[in-house]
């Protein structure tokens, strides 16, 4: 049998920063695993929405192979594996309208269901370890984390309710941060550009326990039923699929994370939305990233943490900065050393996103202005 050890060594490694918590761009293979209740007597039907989704993401790019098993206990229990490339692919996938029109047939016959997403660290035989396969790509280390779980929602809301939308959002109370013995509600930054809003939030825990936490509190009920009629796409909460195409829409997955510096009372949190030109989402993203992994090795950077989000063309980078933001360089605020990172950068960014000329300080502290999102609250949970 091929040892782990053999294996990494036989295979293509990217040495991974202490920096990084988080990242899904070190190439490495990503396996996914779908956990699946079935309704009662719906496995037959499930089993043929399966099918016909099995043959269409069989085509998809990154895809490699996938695999669908049933409890041996409990029927109405199913795992679904699935196995990538790399997660950049994966997630053009899962995020775009055609990954939404290929899972309504599952819907009906499904009660709940879970996803993980795993890179691939070390492997034993099998068929990865066949000298005429193509190599593999595999982490040199596991990362470091601080415990958290960081996701966003966003989503547009009608032109001219801007300002409504602003004060209902801000204007809540908080729910309460526990949510069971072992998740906890530890932050919720909220940020608008223009009619775009974005909601961060960090988590201890389990990220599904606590969004659904969220969801049933009243307050936040509330706040959700009085910005619905401001919404560019309508809604129903009442109405389960209706708010399942919704949230999954609004979906903004933390694709890198990086921290310099541990907590420092003295930061503090922004936002910057970067619109991306089309299909180039990913693309802006990695670019981000790469230069934030630089900067983080760099003492004199005021950039403390940064998180990078993204979904199909909508990038946005939320980070913590020494001593704030008007005080900061804003070459190294946006992480750009160099005219030729500016100049890669406007490349990807959309026309709106970018200054006349990104070139010389002028240039960068307008495109600082362009990027950067208005604060609508930021709150801490006692403890967190």
């Amino acid at each position: 049998m091929t040892t782990t050890s053999e294996r990494v060594a036989g295979s293509r490694t990217r040495q991974a920063s202490h920096h990084v918590s988080q990242s899904v761009f070190d190439g490495s293979r990503l396996r996914v695993v779908l956990l699946v209740d079935v309704h009662d007597g719906a496995q037959q039907e499930f089993l043929e929405a399966y099918e016909q989704l099995c043959n269409q993401v069989a085509s998809v790019p990154g895809h490699v192979s996938d695999q669908l098993c049933q409890s041996i206990e409990n029927p109405s229990q199913w795992l679904i594996t699935s196995e990538w490339e790399s997660a950049p692919p994966f997630l053009a996938w899962v995020n775009s309208e055609e990954h939404v029109r290929m899972v309504e047939p599952l819907h009906s016959c499904v009660r709940d269901t879970r996803s993980l997403r795993f890179h691939v660290v070390r492997e034993t035989g099998g068929p990865a370890a066949d000298p005429g396969q193509e190599e593999r790509r595999l982490q040199t280390a596991p990362r470091i984390g601080d415990g958290l779980i960081r996701h966003a929602l966003t989503f547009t809301v009608k032109p001219g309710s801007e300002e409504i939308v602003a004060k209902i959002l801000a204007d809540y109370a908080s729910p309460e941060p526990q949510v069971d013995d072992t998740t906890r509600l530890c932050r919720t930054s909220l940020f608008m550009h223009g009619n775009r809003v974005v909601r961060a939030i960090e988590v201890r825990g389990d990220l599904l326990a606590a969004l659904r936490h969220v969801a049933r509190q009243p307050e936040v009920r509330a706040v959700e039923e009085a910005i619905n009629p401001h919404l560019e796409q309508d809604r129903d909460l009442n109405d389960p699929e209706s708010a399942r195409v919704f949230f999954t829409r609004a979906a903004l997955p933390a694709v890198h994370h990086v921290t310099a510096e541990r907590q420092n009372p003295q930061a503090e949190r922004y936002a910057l939305y970067y619109p991306a030109r089309p299909d180039l989402g990913m693309k802006l993203a990695e670019l981000l990233a790469r230069q934030d992994e630089a900067a983080a090795d760099d003492p004199h950077s005021p950039v403390l943490r940064s998180t990078i989000f993204q979904r199909d063309d909508v990038v946005v980078r939320l980070i913590d900065v020494r001593e704030g933001i008007e005080a900061a360089d804003p070459v190294r605020i946006l992480g750009l050393t160099d005219s030729a990172q500016a100049a890669e950068l406007t490349t990807l960014l959309d026309d709106a996103g970018t200054p006349a000329s990104a070139s010389g300080a002028g240039g960068m502290a307008r495109l600082l202005e362009l990027a950067r999102m208005d604060l609508v609250t930021d709150r801490r949970s006692p403890d967190a």
